[in-house]
């Protein structure tokens, strides 16, 4: 590990954090928030709905497993985040996958790292006065004119990221699990369904799984139309995850009001924020979010919880949810925010965490399954049935 040149953090609140560069150098902006995972940074780092924030590990050693060529989460294989801290980098790089340092990483990205900060401390401050706009340079070091360039950095709440990361052209996938240290290869059945699948900026192991439930995968960009969504004449319609403010979405939500009725629909993270809203629903932005790999949900149904992994900063209001006709099906346990609905007249579901996982435990990856259920029936499935399709995959031995 090379030795890194002074660098400073700076919140608008006017706080600021000094320590190390590592990767790039130069000045970055963004939103900063926090991550609870104790691994898996390299999924996050590459993880499209960070774009526009500057992520701060909580687990204080990073960098020792290095970064490898199977576990990028980007369709453009692009380190996705404004810049990474952390407490301490790691020296040494010792799993035996890795091909490169995240060092050696984050400087081929152009992407800054800050080590050696009290991460703890900063993590404390988000969580007792929200996430705040950061900026993070090794050029400027002067206190005052840092946290002058996070005060004048453009607020999370009303900024359309979905654009910056959405493919300009739409693009096939049919690619499954192929990694040995993947998930297990899952029973597609016996029907192949055909999925339209809205790229807000999706993670590749979302595609991966919706191939593995015996789904043909067409994949569009955000800003495709209903009218071009339906030529492909889809079985099914994924939407998904992504960055920014869901409010300001409007093309999506617009065709998603369109398709409502007309197709089976299944969002995540970002895609369920976006058909909550294309109900009626409103949209509200959490104080510090949920970012990690160990936010438990419970399903309302059965009163069971599973442990979820998560990165979202606004959540859907719960009764205008109620009063569009959703049936609320899973709920944080932290702050009691809506994790899943469905909807008694419509074949449709989403979840506001992440069934893929990568990083993260598989305990949701049979949402997958009640995806082609619902493509099969016609009809929403109920939590009652998600829970029977989560036991049915855990005697399978494939969760």
């Amino acid at each position: 590990m090379s030795q890194g040149k002074p660098c400073k953090l700076a919140l608008e609140d006017g706080l600021v954090f000094s320590g190390t560069s590592f990767g790039a150098e130069g000045t970055t902006t963004g939103e900063v928030v926090f991550n609870t995972s104790m691994t898996g940074y390299q999924e996050a780092l590459t993880d499209p709905s960070y774009v526009g924030q500057i992520v701060t590990m909580t687990y204080p050693l990073i960098g020792n497993v290095g970064v490898n060529a199977e576990d990028i989460e980007s369709y453009t294989r692009r380190v996705q985040v404004a810049g990474f801290v952390v407490k301490e980098l790691s020296p040494v790089v010792s799993n035996f996958r890795a091909d490169r340092s995240l060092e050696d990483y984050l400087r081929e990205a152009g992407v800054m790292g800050l080590a050696g900060v009290d991460t703890r401390a900063l993590t404390r401050r988000l969580r007792l006065t929200g996430a705040k706009n950061g900026a993070m340079s090794t050029a400027v070091l002067d206190d005052d004119e840092l946290v002058a360039r996070a005060r004048s950095a453009p607020a999370m709440f009303g900024l359309d990221l979905v654009k910056a990361v959405t493919p300009k052209v739409g693009y096939t996938w049919g690619e499954g699990f192929t990694s040995r240290f993947a998930q297990g290869r899952r029973d597609r059945g016996k029907r192949v369904f055909r999925v339209v699948a809205v790229d807000c900026g999706a993670k590749m192991n979302i595609l991966r799984n919706l191939v593995e439930a015996g789904c043909d995968v067409t994949v569009v960009p955000a800003t495709a139309s209903a009218e071009e969504i339906l030529a492909h004449k889809p079985q099914g319609v994924f939407v998904s995850n992504g960055p920014g403010d869901p409010g300001v979405v409007t093309y999506t939500i617009d065709t998603l009001r369109k398709l409502i009725a007309r197709v089976p629909i299944f969002g995540i993270c970002l895609g369920h924020q976006l058909l909550g809203l294309a109900l009626g629903a409103e949209r509200f932005k959490l104080k510090f979010g949920h970012r990690g790999v160990n936010q438990p949900v419970r399903n309302e149904a059965t009163g069971k919880v599973e442990i979820t992994s998560q990165n979202h900063g606004f959540a859907v209001e719960p009764e205008t949810l109620r009063a569009s006709g959703a049936s609320i099906t899973h709920v944080n346990l932290n702050d009691h925010t809506v994790e899943g609905f469905t909807h008694t007249d419509r074949a449709l579901f989403s979840v506001q965490y992440h069934p893929e996982a990568s990083p993260g435990p598989h305990d949701a990856t049979y949402l997958f399954d009640c995806f082609r259920d619902m493509m099969a029936s016609g009809r929403s499935p109920t939590a009652e049935q998600m829970h029977a399709a989560q036991e049915k995959l855990a005697k399978a031995g494939r969760t």
